[in-house]
């Protein structure tokens, strides 16, 4: 078992051919971001769909998330993240990735690229692993997609904030974004 296991941390994360479609029912997009100084608020979109195709050896990502599909805990604030604070969904429906470049580190997933946040494009790359292909058991196959990245909200104008009576402030700049995706191959 160890020997198996070593194997698999060495692998080389590949690319496999074809186009994949992301499945809305076992996949995420979410953000993560420090809150009142002490804790790691979480939101999420539901309504997104990516494409990841390697047709020609060059392989490429496409994402979009609906801005007004963003889902917190909480249905006032649910509404100041649409509102021209953050979001601003009525004058930008979608946040937008197109990858630049996508490339194995070894067992790691590189994906760099173009996110698009209010109108405002920025060079991100992130990091994570991809599995498979896998067989599904209804037909056709099903690969993995887990990537991480940070960005600094500001730098996309998602500029509000409150500052805290002992220090700091409500919401930190920096923004962990997460996707964890499950394609299926297109027949």
């Amino acid at each position: 078992m160890t020997t198996v296991q070593a194997q698999t941390t060495q692998a080389e994360a590949t690319i496999p051919a074809g186009v994949w479609k992301s499945d809305p029912v076992h996949s995420q997009v979410g953000f993560a971001v420090k809150h009142m100084v002490v804790a790691t608020f979480r939101g999420t979109f539901t309504d997104f769909a990516v494409t990841l195709a390697n047709e020609d050896g060059e392989p490429s990502l496409y994402g979009a998330v609906r801005t007004d599909s963003v889902q917190v805990r909480d249905e006032n604030l649910n509404g100041h993240l649409l509102s021209p604070d953050f979001f601003d969904s009525e004058r930008y429906p979608e946040i937008t990735f197109t990858s630049t470049g996508i490339h194995a580190d070894g067992a790691d997933l590189i994906v760099d690229g173009d996110l698009t946040i209010k109108g405002t494009s920025k060079t991100v790359d992130a990091h994570g692993q991809i599995s498979g292909p896998v067989a599904h058991p209804a037909g056709g196959e099903r690969i993995g997609i887990d990537l991480e990245t940070q960005v600094d909200r500001t730098e996309f104008g998602l500029n509000w904030n409150a500052p805290m009576p002992s220090g700091g402030v409500a919401v930190q700049n920096e923004v962990t974004l997460t996707v964890h995706l499950e394609l299926a191959k297109e027949e």
